[in-house]
């Protein structure tokens, strides 16, 4: 019984660490600028990863109805640790999904597109706008 209850309790311990690593990311994000515009990406939970949605999108004209908004950019990041996570990245510019790669770092985050088995990395530094 006692091997069963710490059993447990690491697992939960695991479950928790998990989860909190997830907060770090969890929030709206605003996008570096990419073929003229950039958007805001809200970040939640997803199982037991993370992923993001356009929400809003902008140009220079200001806000507009993008026909992105709404589609997933970030795809199953999985918190690995420290910060980092591990998942898939779609490029609406082209729209190609990538190997994903992020790190979260207070109020911001980076974010790798990757190809050639994660070797051939392009990123951007994205900012927290909201919770």
């Amino acid at each position: 019984m006692k091997k069963l209850a710490m059993i447990a309790g690491a697992a939960l311990m695991a479950f928790a660490g998990a989860a909190s690593a997830q907060d770090a990311a969890v929030g709206v994000w605003q996008t570096e600028v990419d073929d003229g515009a950039f958007a805001h990406v809200r970040i939640a939970p997803c199982g037991n990863a993370v992923c993001g949605t356009i929400a809003r999108t902008f140009n220079d004209s200001g806000e507009y109805q993008s026909p992105n908004i709404g589609r997933q950019i970030v795809i199953d990041m999985v918190p690995v640790g420290g910060g980092d996570y591990e998942g898939s990245v779609w490029r609406p510019s082209n729209n190609k999904t990538y190997i994903g790669k992020m790190n979260v770092s207070g109020n911001n985050l980076i974010l790798r597109g990757c190809v050639a088995g994660g070797l051939l990395c392009a990123s951007q530094g994205w900012a927290r706008v909201g919770n």
